[in-house]
């Protein structure tokens, strides 16, 4: 994974100065993979649960409490508790054959079709599309959010109007069955955490029979083009072709 920033790596021959310019680039990476930086939360109805936090996945394993939490607190004029530690709201669209399981949330306008399958700890955003055979697990779905057809999206974080094309997976476990790490070009980032799939940020699109591998970050804006293997960070504004090609938007 080759940016511009790269060149002056291979170009530099001053060891100091080579180190200081990944240092600094290694800190710009870490900035970019901060909450503020991928999503826009006043499109969530968990807003909140980000409080206190400064990078995405460390959300993941308060999604469960945060749900029952709030769930009990909704508008009980707008959502309706349809099971143990299921809401949904009045004017949602759920099919019959849609399976859900708490504890879930499902907003304003959101659209469950048939024979989804919510296997509970999920936040489903306003006026989102969660498709035939999608597969929802430990998740929140921004605003706008459409995984529409077959997609297994587990252990992530979905941004406003982030849309996966039919077929795109999240992988969310290693191979090894080791902590996932995030990995950045210089050096890797803990989770502590042995399932975490992908935080795709704001506006971003993923290509038809696509797999973001555990622990890969997508920045706003981005592009990643169908049947693409994806790990590590792509910064925003990003086309990502396959993983020696990744350009900027013009």
């Amino acid at each position: 994974m080759e940016y511009k920033i790269n060149i002056k790596f291979k170009k530099c021959n001053n060891v100091k100065w080579k180190g200081i310019l990944i240092l600094v680039y290694s800190k710009k990476i870490m900035e970019n993979c901060k909450i503020e930086n991928l999503y826009n939360l006043e499109q969530t109805i968990a807003k909140h649960i980000f409080e206190n936090i400064e990078y995405p996945w460390e959300a993941l394993s308060k999604i469960e409490q945060f749900i029952i939490e709030l769930g009990n607190k909704l508008d009980k004029d707008k959502f309706d508790k349809v099971d143990e530690n299921i809401w949904i709201a009045k004017n949602a669209k759920v099919a019959e054959t849609a399976y859900i399981k708490g504890p879930t949330i499902i907003d304003e306008n959101a659209e469950i079709r048939h024979c989804a399958f919510i296997r509970g700890r999920a936040i489903v955003g306003k006026n989102t599309v969660v498709g035939n055979s999608t597969e929802l697990k430990n998740v929140i779905l921004f605003n706008n959010v459409e995984v529409p057809h077959y997609n297994y999206v587990g252990d992530s974080i979905l941004g406003y109007k982030a849309h996966m094309g039919a077929g795109s997976i999240t992988s969310n476990v290693k191979s090894d069955r080791k902590n996932v790490e995030i990995k950045l070009e210089s050096k890797n980032i803990k989770t502590n955490l042995k399932k975490v799939g992908a935080m795709i940020g704001d506006n971003t699109e993923i290509g038809c029979g696509t797999v973001l591998n555990p622990g890969t970050i997508i920045s706003r804006n981005s592009i990643i083009y169908p049947l693409s293997s994806v790990r590590g960070f792509v910064r925003e504004n990003s086309i990502y072709k396959n993983q020696n090609e990744i350009v900027l938007k013009k």
